[in-house]
């Protein structure tokens, strides 16, 4: 089983990287059909082989996700994809 951790620093509002969390969902649900939803201030997304979430925090986010067998074939552009959409969202 292979694993996604990432720390993101961020200067938002919580109301503002809230919503760009939810645009970062779209994307993911869009390219890799992940299922998303919210629970306080944690974002579970989840499919076949994918099990993550992002942690809203008052400075940071934090990614973490864990990938099954076929779905760790996909690592690398499943990072560099969420890397990617922080980096333009904060």
């Amino acid at each position: 089983m292979s694993r996604i951790d990432i720390r993101h620093a961020h200067s938002m509002p919580k109301a503002q990287a809230r919503k760009a969390i939810d645009e970062i969902a779209g994307k993911l649900h869009e390219r890799f059909q992940v299922d998303c939803g919210w629970d306080g201030d944690v974002l579970n997304f989840s499919r076949s082989g994918i099990d993550g979430h992002i942690v809203l925090g008052e400075r940071e986010l934090h990614v973490k996700a864990k990938l099954g067998f076929l779905a760790a074939m996909f690592k690398d552009p499943i990072e560099s994809e969420i890397l990617r959409v922080l980096k333009e969202k904060f």
